[in-house]
């Protein structure tokens, strides 16, 4: 235990989430993030002059930095592995639901494709191919079970919402590039964008093929500067989604840890 304890003490910790505020920017399908003070300073004062605030908030499951459950996406009426769907309104998704995703602590990668592509962000039509994917991981180990991310830069526009939603539109990886992906055998693929694959796209193929076809989890919004300006490129990804039961998705606060 003490080793353990030095090592991560002497480890340098990078926030890898966005911040949560009213108006901030969610995928047009999915619920938008709602707050408010519940109690203010003052409203209520104890005998001896003290006061507590309060606060309560809604959100979408699939709304800030999140990561997707199995359950997600269907095709043909069917979930990864050939499973039936079992669901209902109040008690959700009944298998692969976000409450079964064990803590994440797993060895991950980042592939810097603005980078390699010579430009801070990506254009917001830009498709992450194979060959992308290639020169971004030239000289880097990806390993079965690893956590892939992709920085597109586009978490520079957080703040600026209308500009990240851009209309439905963003870069992303083509269905050849979530192959690429697959085919190393990785436990779940992400990028600081709004979604992880080039939208608009009507089949949603990159999230099908992960979610349904291969068990792969997808991991969106994230906030991944400070990593790539440090020129990080593989680190100790940790990382729990909110345990609700019969849940799609959940937003998580993940870390990358690099050795000090």
């Amino acid at each position: 235990m003490p080793a353990l304890f030095d090592l991560l003490a002497a480890a340098k910790v990078y926030d890898l989430s966005q911040p949560y505020f009213v108006g901030m920017p969610h995928f047009p399908t999915h619920p938008p993030f709602l707050y408010s003070l519940t109690r203010q300073h003052g409203e209520h004062v104890g005998p001896e002059g003290h006061s507590s605030s309060a606060d309560a908030l809604a959100l979408g499951s699939h709304c800030g930095t999140h990561i997707d459950a199995l359950c997600h996406f269907s095709c043909g009426g069917m979930l990864y592995g050939q499973e039936p769907i079992v669901q209902s309104y109040g008690a959700g998704q009944a298998k692969y639901s976000v409450d079964t995703i064990s803590p994440i602590l797993r060895r991950a990668v980042l592939l810097d494709i603005a980078r390699i592509a010579g430009v801070p962000v990506l254009p917001v039509d830009f498709e992450i191919l194979p060959e992308h994917l290639d020169r971004a991981s030239k000289g880097l180990e990806i390993r079965a079970g690893d956590v892939v991310l992709l920085r597109t830069g586009w978490s520079r526009y957080w703040a600026e919402p209308s500009r990240f939603i851009a209309q439905g539109h963003g870069p992303g990886p083509s269905l050849a590039g979530a192959r690429w992906l697959s085919g190393r055998g990785v436990f779940a693929a992400g990028s600081d964008t709004l979604a992880f694959e080039r939208i608009p796209a009507d089949t949603m193929p990159v999230h099908v093929h992960l979610l349904v076809e291969k068990g792969i989890h997808i991991i969106e919004c994230l906030d991944l500067e400070d990593l790539a300006a440090a020129g990080v490129s593989t680190f100790l990804f940790v990382a729990a989604p909110l345990k609700i039961r019969g849940a799609t998705g959940a937003p998580m606060r993940p870390l990358a840890l690099v050795a000090g």
